[in-house]
């Protein structure tokens, strides 16, 4: 852990995103100026950072707390985020900087070794930098806090319906490694269509993923009465 302001703004961000910290939570702005080694002013402009960039609420009165995720949010979510996400696709073939493209490979490839490792924590940051890069290609000073605020949402239900050693987890996984690397080979070859096109793959290849998370299949209560029966059986 980093000390100091910028190491707090960083830790944040990522408890934010690796859901360390839950939605909704309250700050300890007490705990962490203690923690930190800072005093409650460098505290308090690095909660107004975050309330900017959408990680967190400050609520007068009542302290800062974590961005919630509520139904009406995750609603606006789904409706938005492809949109949002194809503009960016767009607006980042025509205005990427060669170093970027070169960060975005350099993200890929720890995202590939994260993903072959099954480090979840790893996978959600470097996935969360692979398309924060392409929205600073996009050069939109619109756009791009839209996209922040997506991402947000993104890495923390993204960071919930990891489950190892599961077949088709595993498949989708390969096939999100393959969607960054086409991003890459789109942009380089300037290919506005291509890009677009692997959006719309990418996006509901996450929307499954999402959708498993929020709506799994029900248990069912005559297994769950059975397996009681079971038990009390051989306590008998």
């Amino acid at each position: 852990m980093k000390g100091g302001k910028d190491g707090l703004y960083e830790d944040l961000k990522r408890r934010i995103l690796t859901m360390e910290l839950d939605p909704d939570a309250d700050l300890d702005e007490a705990g962490l100026c203690e923690q930190y080694g800072l005093s409650r002013t460098p505290v308090r402009e690095t909660f107004r950072r975050l309330a900017g960039e959408g990680y967190v609420e400050i609520r007068e009165n009542k302290g800062t707390r974590v961005s919630p995720m509520t139904h009406a949010t995750l609603r606006q979510f789904f409706l938005v985020a492809p949109m949002v996400y194809a503009a960016i696709g767009r607006l980042a073939v025509q205005n990427f900087k060669p170093r970027q493209l070169a960060e975005l490979g350099d993200t890929q490839e720890r995202f590939r070794a994260a993903t072959g490792a099954r480090d979840a924590l790893a996978m959600v940051l470097e996935n969360n930098r692979f398309h924060e890069i392409m929205g600073e290609m996009s050069a939109n000073a619109y756009l791009r806090p839209s996209l922040g605020r997506l991402l947000i949402d993104h890495a923390r239900i993204g960071h919930t319906f990891f489950r190892p050693h599961d077949v088709e987890m595993e498949r989708r996984l390969g096939l999100a490694v393959e969607h960054h690397d086409g991003f890459i080979a789109a942009i380089a070859a300037h290919d506005e269509e291509a890009v677009v096109d692997l959006v719309f793959d990418h996006w509901e290849l996450s929307r499954e993923n999402m959708e498993l998370f929020i709506a799994p299949q029900g248990l069912k209560a005559d297994a769950l009465v059975e397996a009681g029966g079971s038990r009390s059986e051989k306590s008998s």
